[in-house]
This record gives structure tokens, C-alpha cells and sequence, in this order.
């Protein structure tokens, strides 16, 4: 596999000033990073973390689902990966009669296991620096539009080479903004069942209160097994197909963690934002992050209050809540930690001296003189189209009846004559939206949401035309009410789930073209054409702004060759390092490295969901029956800190200890610490990992799975 010699000089240089203060590390180039990591503790080398060559940890790393990492843990395709990862596929199989949510759930033997339809799994075969042939005829002269066309027919070719006859699937993605390209090749699995998931009070303990929060007492983990066909090769659905074979597991250790351990992660964090300018983060800080954590608010509350109400209504709301809420809290503390760190007046230091060091030669000054002003003045318009997309996204697709059913029945139905194609899609759509919908959860984040719309976006970005909405609060809040409760009884009768679907149904293609005019819909199309609007320029202004901060990172590395600049995470397979460590959040403040499940019996509240403690859990407690998973002092572990940077998508990765073993499950990062996407803190960020002893200690004395304690191989 050729790679491009002069970007692997290149990177070589950069990795060789590496230091465990922050970094996302292709593993790649792991070597330039090895005397650290060993320096650190490390006892292993860069080849076994990732070879092409022969087995290495990469090979029992693996993208879970969508947007999560998991792991292999045994030699017959177990894999470990977070509870919350798995949430939403356990919620379709969960019923009241049958809550596996809350009751969890464990296989006892492998016909026990339950297939999960769209769940796949996907492996790095592996990577490779394909700079030179995705940017084969880009020159200086050609356009950003040439560019782009360019790289998409190159890359084609590219993959297509990678990809014949061997049934991979490869992607190509660009790293500095497009000064580098990188091929990964991958391969799939798609037939996955699930073993063993604990009862939301154990894998989600703390729910939304803890959510980001240290000190953490979450057994954040569930238990999946790969099949495959009878070759060993990726299948569909089978029950004749046969428990994975991996090529590499992890061992688990419990042998216990010390402070200033080292710590490997390894897993597909989804996106940082290292370079932004301090433009960018005011952005962030003070534009997008205040308007989606109130208009989030508003959401949660409503579900919420019904929740607590009615056990059927959590069940069916449960997942919603869950990926409503984890951004929501995460950008509290995001807009904290930039405050509090001063993250904007930082940037605009280093904004300082990059163009102090550009004034200081003329050949700097013809090549990015006016970079940084240029970038500026596309924020000025980013800002506003930022502000406008983030207050209709949040707010007015914030009710379910809009985004679910406004938007496809008029785009469907209203702007052209509909056929019967057309109304059964729509009949389709409105029948799965039903099956997951509570109405009085909808009509107060209706009423509140646009209430919150119309009294605090600027009045010169909502369309002219519904002006007449833009009155105190109490009274938008009357008139969205009243505009809620006459769907019920006006075409197309969207709060009527009989009359709608008789309405669609059989509603000639003048009543539906008619039905256009409902009040509601003229609102929703209004501030619809206003959002397209200002999501092509918004997309126009983030075009403009990747190119020139292609120009800004290369300048900067031609500035500032002892800096680490690591690649932003972008959903591909990264290795960072640290360690387990404690941290001083706040003056007087000094949090310990792990926690125990004495912690849990502390914030035990049978009034509060979040709170409660499984009964039998506490039996185990109360005898303090731990067996050999509790640690010298006696206590169980559940849960530890370090300083390896994570983000989104590094949700159950493995956490390796010095010797390979893995010793936890990454879940979360302390709320203090999530600005880390845009600024990392050594003194501050830390990820939060689920203790491997916690998990051995669930499945094995709580739920009493010997088959699978039997299947690990558990380092003592």
C-alpha cells in the first residue's frame, strides 16, 4: 500500500513534538507517538495497537452502529460496548409485558439471543494516505468548485480500485481541511444480536441529573455477539450462522487501577474543532449554544412531566429523551468550560500572533495577509444565518407534528397534485409517527416552543407575514393554543389521527390543496422558506470558510513546527492516550479518580427515577458480596476518570491499561471538560470510563451469566 512520502515526513515531524495533553492520533502513525506512550507506561509498541500485518488491537475495534465504538471480548464475537449505545435497538424489542429497558435482559445461552434488524458493526481493514491521487490535477489556480468536482471523481476511482472484488467498502476523508486525504478501508457485519443488558437502574443510574456529571455511578454497558455465515464471512440474518471467529480480542483485567496509570482509547470519535477561529467560538458560545439549551428545555420538561406519569409513556419516550438531553447538557457545560477558560480571548491571542508572525515577512504577507479578516467578515453573516437555522431547527421543528407530519404531508400532498403513491406514503409515515406519540407531551412543547420563537428571535428574521404573532408572552402563548386546538376540527385535522387518515385518504386534490391554508401550515411554510434560505447560505458561508481555513492550517504548521496539530476527529478510527487522574474542578473543590458503589446507595431516592437502586443490587451491597472484583480497600469500583481526549462517538471504546488488557469502557466526559471539542484542557478534561470490574461484578453476581463470565478471559 504506497503511501505519499512527503505527507509522511511531514507528519512524522509534527507527531515527533507529540505530548499526552490532548490528541486524537490516526494510528497510522502511532510509531512517531511510541516513545511517549512508553515513557507513559506503555509495554507494548505501535504494532501491536495497529498493524496490516498481522493481528493487532485494531482488529477488535469496531464502529457500532451509527455513531458509537465497541469491542471484542471473547473468542466467539462478544462485544462490549455502552447501554446507551444499544438503547434504542433494546427499546424496539421492549414491550410492558416484556421491558427489557427496565428489567434488562440476559441470554443464557446462545438461542437466546435476540437478531437486531439495522444494527451493523463495521472494521478497519485498513488505512491509507491517498493525498497524492485524490488531488491529482488540483492546482493553485483552480476553483474551489473545480476543486471539489475534482476530489469526488478521484476518489471514486480510488475506492473503486480498493474495493474490487473483495467485497470491502471503503470512504475517503479529507484531514486539515482537505490539505490531506486518508482511504479507509472497511468491512461490515450485519447480523448482531444482543446477550445482556442490564435494568435501566443499573445502565442508566443518574439518569439526565448525572448525565456529564463526576462523580459518576453509571454501569453504562451492554453485550452484543457478532454471526457470521459458515466461511466466517459477513451475512444477513441466519439462525444458521455462526458466532464470530474474531482475529483479536481483548482480555479484561482486574487487577485494579492506581492514579497516573496509563490509559489507551481506542475508538471513532466523531468531531472536534480544534482550529476555530475566536469568531467561530463566540458562535458556538454565544449564538448556537444559548438558543438549542432552551429550546431543549422547553422539550424535556414536556416529556417529563408526562413521563413520570404514566410507565408506558416513559417506555415509548425513553430513547427521545435520551438523544434530546445528552446534547443539551453537553452544551451547558461547553459554553461553561469556554467562559470559564477564557477560550475566545485565547484564541484571539494566538489570532495575534499569527498575524504578527505574517507582518514580519512579505512573501507571508502576499500569501495570507488578509486571511484572518477575510474569515472574519464570513462570520459576521455566519452568525446570522447560524442564529436563524438554530432558532427554527430547535424551536419550530422542535414539536413532533411538525417535523413528523407538517413538513412531509405538505411537501408530499400540497405542492403538487397527489397521487395514490402519495398518500400512502404519507398514511405510512403518519402511522409509524403514531406509534411513538403522546399528544399532551406535543401540544405543550408546541405551545412553548413557538411561544419562545416569536418572543425571542430577532423580529427582523421572522418572515413578515406572521408579524402578527410577535406580542408579549402571555399572549403568543395564548395564540399558539389556540392554534394547537384547532387542528382538531380543520383540515387536514393533524391532532385527529381518525380524521386525518380518513381526510388523506379520501380528500379530493382540490380539499387538499385547500387544506394549504390551514393556519398552521401557512406558519410552518413561512418559516420553512426562511430556514432553506438560510441554510444555503449558511452551507455557502461554511464552503468559503473550509477553504480558507485550509489556507490557515497550513499556514499554521508552516508557523509553528514544535506544536502538536492532530487531526480533528471525523467518525474515523483514532487512538489517544493519558491517565487515570483526579482533577480540581473548581477553588476547594479536589475529585478522586474513581468511584464505588457506595456512591450509589448514597444517592439512592426511591422518589426520584433517576435514583432508584435495584433491590437485589443492594441485597449484594448490604452482604458486600463482591468476590474478586472489589478492590485492596475492599470496595466495588464503578467507575474512573483520565486524561484521554474523547468526544462523541468514543462511546464504548476500550480503555487499555500498560500491558493491552482492557480495564474499562469509555462513556462519557466530565461536564466541566466538554469544551475539549474546541479547546483541550489537560487540568480539566477528563474522560469517564466504566470500571471493568463493575461490569464483571453485574453479569456476574447480579445477573448470574456464568456462560458468558466462562467465554471472557479475565486477567487476575
Amino acid at each position: 500500500m504506497r503511501k505519499s512520502i512527503l505527507f509522511t515526513l511531514l507528519f512524522a515531524a509534527i507527531l515527533s513534538f507529540a505530548r499526552a495533553d490532548g490528541g486524537m492520533w490516526l494510528p497510522l502513525f502511532l510509531n512517531y507517538n511510541e516513545a511517549e506512550m512508553q515513557s507513559l507506561g506503555f509495554r507494548l509498541t505501535a504494532e501491536d495497537v495497529y498493524s496490516v500485518n498481522h493481528n493487532s488491537m485494531k482488529d477488535a475495534v469496531m464502529l457500532f452502529g451509527g455513531g458509537c465504538t465497541g469491542e471484542l471480548i471473547s473468542s466467539q464475537g462478544l462485544v462490549l460496548t455502552n447501554h446507551h449505545c444499544g438503547y434504542s435497538y433494546v427499546q424496539s424489542h421492549s414491550t410492558m409485558e416484556q421491558n427489557h429497558l427496565q428489567n434488562g435482559f440476559w441470554a443464557k445461552s446462545k438461542a437466546e439471543e435476540i437478531p437486531m434488524e439495522g444494527l451493523t458493526v463495521t472494521f478497519l481493514v485498513y488505512m491509507q494516505d491517498v493525498t497524492q491521487e485524490v488531488l491529482a490535477g488540483v492546482t493553485a489556480k483552480t476553483t474551489e468548485k473545480e476543486r471539489q468536482n475534482i476530489v469526488d471523481q478521484n476518489s471514486k476511482m480510488v475506492i473503486a480500485n480498493a474495493t474490487k472484488d473483495n467485497g470491502y467498502k471503503a470512504t475517503i476523508k479529507p484531514f486539515y481541511y482537505g490539505n490531506q486525504y486518508f482511504m479507509f478501508v472497511t468491512e461490515t457485519y450485519s447480523d448482531i444480536r444482543l446477550v445482556g443488558v442490564p435494568p435501566e437502574s443499573i445502565g442508566k443510574f443518574g439518569g439526565d441529573s448525572d448525565n456529564w456529571i463526576w462523580p459518576r455511578h453509571t454501569g453504562d454497558f451492554s453485550l452484543w455477539r457478532i454471526y457470521t455465515d459458515k466461511n466466517g464471512k459477513p451475512a444477513k440474518y441466519n439462525p444458521d450462522n455462526i458466532p464470530m471467529s474474531p482475529k483479536k480480542y481483548f482480555p479484561i483485567s482486574i487487577k485494579g487501577i492506581e492514579e497516573n496509570d496509563f490509559t489507551l482509547v481506542f475508538g471513532y470519535p466523531g468531531s472536534t474543532r480544534q482550529f476555530l477561529l475566536s469568531d467561530g467560538v463566540d458562535v458556538v458560545a454565544n449564538v448556537q449554544n444559548p438558543i438549542a439549551i432552551d429550546a431543549r428545555t422547553i422539550r424535556l420538561n414536556a416529556m417529563k412531566r408526562q413521563m413520570n406519569l404514566d410507565p408506558r409513556i416513559r417506555l415509548m419516550y425513553s430513547a427521545k429523551a435520551n438523544s434530546i438531553s445528552n446534547g443539551w447538557k453537553k452544551w451547558q457545560g461547553e459554553s461553561k468550560g469556554i467562559l470559564e477558560c477564557d477560550v475566545i480571548g485565547k484564541k484571539q491571542a494566538q489570532e495575534q500572533d499569527f498575524q504578527a508572525w505574517v507582518n514580519a515577512d512579505r512573501n507571508r504577507q502576499q500569501a495570507y495577509g488578509s486571511l484572518i479578516n477575510d474569515m472574519r467578515k464570513v462570520y459576521k453573516d455566519y452568525a446570522k444565518q447560524t442564529n436563524i437555522t438554530t432558532f427554527i431547527g430547535e424551536c419550530v421543528f422542535g414539536p413532533e407534528i411538525i417535523s413528523s407530519l407538517v413538513h412531509p404531508y405538505y411537501r408530499t400532498l400540497c405542492l403538487q397534485t397527489p397521487t395514490d403513491n402519495d398518500r400512502q406514503k404519507i398514511l405510512s409515515k403518519n402511522e409509524s409517527f403514531r406509534q411513538s406519540y403522546c399528544l399532551d407531551i406535543d401540544k405543550e412543547a408546541f405551545v412553548e416552543l413557538l411561544t419562545y420563537y416569536f418572543t425571542k428571535e430577532y423580529p427582523e428574521f421572522i418572515p413578515t407575514e406572521l408579524h402578527k404573532y410577535i406580542q408579549d408572552e402571555a399572549t403568543v402563548r395564548q395564540m399558539m393554543t389556540a392554534l394547537w386546538d384547532k387542528q382538531a376540527t380543520t383540515a387536514p385535522y393533524l391532532t385527529d389521527n381518525d380524521k386525518f387518515v380518513d381526510f388523506v385518504k379520501n380528500a379530493s386534490a382540490k380539499q387538499i390543496a385547500k387544506s394549504a391554508n390551514n393556519e398552521l401550515l401557512v406558519l410552518y411554510n413561512s418559516i420553512y422558506t426562511v430556514y432553506r434560505q438560510a441554510w444555503e447560505v449558511n452551507n455557502q458561508d461554511n464552503e468559503q470558510l473550509n477553504g480558507y481555513y485550509r489556507t490557515y492550517v497550513k499556514a499554521l504548521r508552516e508557523k509553528d513546527t514544535n506544536r502538536v496539530f492532530y487531526p480533528d476527529a471525523n467518525l474515523t478510527l483514532r487512538v489517544t492516550y493519558g491517565q487515570v487522574k483526579g482533577f480540581e474542578p473548581a477553588d476547594g473543590v479536589n475529585y478522586e479518580y474513581y468511584t464505588t458503589l457506595d456512591g450509589i446507595i448514597q444517592k439512592e431516592n426511591p422518589d426520584v427515577y433517576d435514583y432508584k437502586v435495584d433491590p437485589k443490587l443492594k441485597q449484594l451491597y448490604e452482604a458486600k458480596d463482591y468476590g474478586r472484583y472489589a478492590n485492596k480497600e475492599g470496595k466495588l469500583p464503578v467507575a474512573f476518570i483520565a486524561s484521554n481526549h474523547t468526544t462523541g462517538g468514543n462511546s464504548g471504546s476500550p480503555v487499555i491499561n500498560a500491558n493491552g488488557e482492557l480495564i474499562g469502557t469509555n462513556f462519557d466526559r466530565v461536564w466541566e471538560g466538554t469544551m475539549s471539542d474546541i479547546y483541550y484542557d489537560v487540568n480539566r478534561c477528563r474522560n469517564i470510563s466504566l470500571d471493568a470490574r463493575y461490569f464483571l461484578f453485574i453479569v456476574d453476581k447480579f445477573a448470574h451469566a456464568q456462560n458468558l463470565i466462562d467465554e471472557m478471559t479475565i486477567v487476575e
